[in-house]
């Protein structure tokens, strides 16, 4: 079976308000267009353009074959401004937390609840605008070091520089996080900050820009800090990071397609006016410094590449075909994208439908191998 899909943009105040009107080619709203889910998540699932009226969490449980909900949520993203930083728990962790808030009582949409399902929720972007920024895991502690030594020698400047002189990395940044998040003073993370936005030095221009930047849009929010010990990412379109379990990010700017792991776990490190419970972050968050984690597709067959983080939740398939149609092995139900172009996706029936950028489609596993002609198509699917 193959079958169109269709949702309607979030409007989460970070969103862009251009970016995914010009990607599917019509007039901006002027309201801020944030993600498109195409899912069955209930939180926004995405309509079944069969005449049914049904959304896709109401329609995949009738379908021979498919599993009664989808292990993964494909996504378009539009940033216009950084979203809160954030770190996802790993599927040990988000039984436990769950189970905790249940026994406890606290309602699923309280805004201090931290689990609101028992499912971890790794991640990958591809960048499908010319570039996409991110945060993405902490800093080579030596260059963070050399990046806080020219600070100046103010006493948030100082606390902080103190923090992280430990021998041990981990233990320094979780220390200095920690600090940043629950013991500073406004006052001293201004001095931070301060500092951080005046760097002079030629190795650190773009991360004093960030810092401007997000302190524009976060006036004296901790999570400066925690940002400013973190990896600065620019993508270039096509290229990719994933985002497993106790990592920490954030998305700054851009346009993206991304998969993940059927989850709303969210737990929050900053650059948020939303609830942050600092102990619960410091339990979850990898501290070990680390280089960005960027993710490098492998060929899957002619016109095919497959951005594969080796886990069962989702797997991303990625075609731009010119003249020859290319085709992609199906490991259970897909969801194809259009992100460029106008494309036909075929199945093993004959069914065929067009997707124009921002257009969406659901296949059954017996579709598969799925034909692609013209354009350029993700397709989400259950992974290895």
């Amino acid at each position: 079976m193959l079958v169109a899909l269709s949702n309607t943009p979030r409007d989460y105040a970070w969103g862009s308000p251009t970016l995914l009107a010009e990607l599917e080619g019509r007039v901006p709203t002027g309201a801020p267009e944030a993600e498109v889910w195409f899912g069955d998540h209930p939180g926004s699932p995405a309509r079944v353009l069969d005449g049914s009226e049904r959304t896709l969490d109401e329609w995949l449980p009738g379908v021979d074959g498919a599993p009664a909900r989808l292990p993964y949520l494909l996504k378009l993203l539009a940033a216009g401004s950084p979203l809160s930083i954030q770190v996802h728990p790993s599927k040990e962790q988000a039984a436990r937390g769950f189970a905790d808030e249940e026994a406890e009582g606290v309602p699923r949409d309280a805004g201090s609840r931290n689990y609101k399902d028992d499912n971890h929720k790794p991640e990958v972007i591809v960048a499908l605008s010319e570039t996409f920024t991110a945060l993405a895991g902490l800093r080579d502690l030596d260059q963070t070091r050399r990046l806080v030594a020219g600070l100046g020698e103010a006493a948030g400047v100082t606390a902080l520089r103190e923090r992280l002189a430990a021998a041990e990395p981990a233990s320094a940044l979780r220390d200095a996080i920690g600090w940043a998040l629950a013991e500073a003073t406004t006052a001293e993370i201004e001095q931070i900050v301060e500092g951080a936005a005046s760097v002079s030095s030629p190795d650190f221009a773009a991360e004093a820009a960030l810092v401007r930047h997000l302190r524009e849009e976060y006036p004296g929010d901790p999570g400066i800090v925690v940002a400013l010990l973190m990896n600065l990412v620019e993508l270039r379109r096509g290229e990719a990071i994933f985002v497993p379990a106790g990592v920490l990010h954030a998305y700054v700017a851009g346009l993206g397609v991304e998969i993940m792991a059927a989850s709303d776990n969210v737990l929050r490190g900053g650059l948020t006016p939303k609830h942050i419970d600092v102990p619960e972050l410091l339990g979850l968050v990898d501290f070990r410094p680390a280089a960005p984690p960027l993710l490098a597709p492998r060929a899957d067959g002619d016109g095919v590449e497959l951005f594969a983080p080796g886990i069962a939740d989702f797997a991303l398939a990625h075609v731009a075909t010119s003249t020859e149609p290319a085709h992609v092995d199906l490991r259970g139900v897909s969801i194809a994208v259009g992100v460029a172009g106008e494309a036909t996706v075929t199945g093993a029936s004959g069914t065929s439908l067009r997707l124009a950028p921002g257009q969406a489609a659901l296949a059954t596993a017996d579709e598969g191998p799925l034909t692609v002609s013209g354009g350029e198509v993700f397709v989400a699917m259950p992974g290895e």
